[in-house]
């Protein structure tokens, strides 16, 4: 049965590759409007989980629902809600900005004119508007992963999924990330961003998962939480030191 104001959901959830299981019958609800913070050992299922909300992947069991679609059945369904950032930006270096955007927008089927007006805005808040002509490859890596955020959020979509999108940013383009993150949050968007970051995790998201032996071992409010203590519940759940 689907929680009134879950967005996202998965029950018995199992992902196995060949005959090493990396989740095992994972629990996980998702509220409307939260910001998971969702952390795990290297190799702990993080970016498994996030590519099968995704639908890029199917589960060898169990059963995910997203927005009340379920996957893999109605994946085409699910896609339309979701935009996807990872730490591949996955654009068109040979492209501009403006081109890539036109780009995927045909792909979402968005008409013209709301395409080249979503277009306009998002390339203002991705502070990319004064180098919207110039090729991607010419980009800094914090400037591309800005690019990446307006092309996952160009079409709209409920849920946002950000796989260790810090990886490889300075000081500068992290805060800038912040700030895009903080604003997609407030405006309703739901978030779900694996990290190795537990400052971050601590003092940005709404609420914080842990996995652990492929299974949820962690699940508390950010409120309740300070970066010293999420380490220490971090290194009990886990038995790791840290998230690196």
């Amino acid at each position: 049965m689907t929680a009134p104001d879950a967005i996202i959901q998965t029950h018995a959830l199992v992902k196995a590759f060949g005959l090493q299981p990396v989740l095992r019958r994972l629990d996980l609800s998702i509220n409307r409007g939260d910001y998971v913070a969702l952390l795990s050992p290297n190799g702990g299922g993080k970016s498994t989980l996030l590519r099968l909300l995704a639908g890029l992947s199917k589960p060898t069991s169990g059963r995910i629902t997203v927005g009340g679609w379920e996957l893999p059945a109605e994946a085409a369904a699910v896609r339309a809600q979701i935009g996807m950032v990872s730490h591949k930006v996955l654009l068109y270096e040979n492209l501009s900005a403006r081109e890539n955007l036109r780009f995927f927008a045909r792909l979402y089927n968005l008409p013209r004119a709301e395409a080249e007006a979503r277009i306009e805005t998002l390339l203002k808040r991705v502070g990319l508007a004064r180098r919207q002509h110039d090729l991607v490859r010419t980009y800094s890596r914090g400037m591309q992963q800005r690019l990446s955020i307006a092309r996952a959020l160009l079409h709209d979509p409920h849920v946002l999924l950000f796989d260790e999108p810090y990886t490889g940013l300075d000081q500068d383009a992290s805060r800038a990330l912040d700030e895009l993150l903080a604003e997609a949050h407030d405006e309703g968007h739901t978030i779900v961003m694996a990290t190795h970051d537990l400052n971050r995790a601590a003092t940005l998201a709404s609420r914080v998962v842990i996995l652990a032996r492929g299974a949820v071992g962690f699940d508390r409010p950010s409120a309740e939480l300070t970066p010293a203590s999420l380490a220490a519940a971090y290194s009990e759940v886990t038995g790791m030191v840290t998230a690196r």
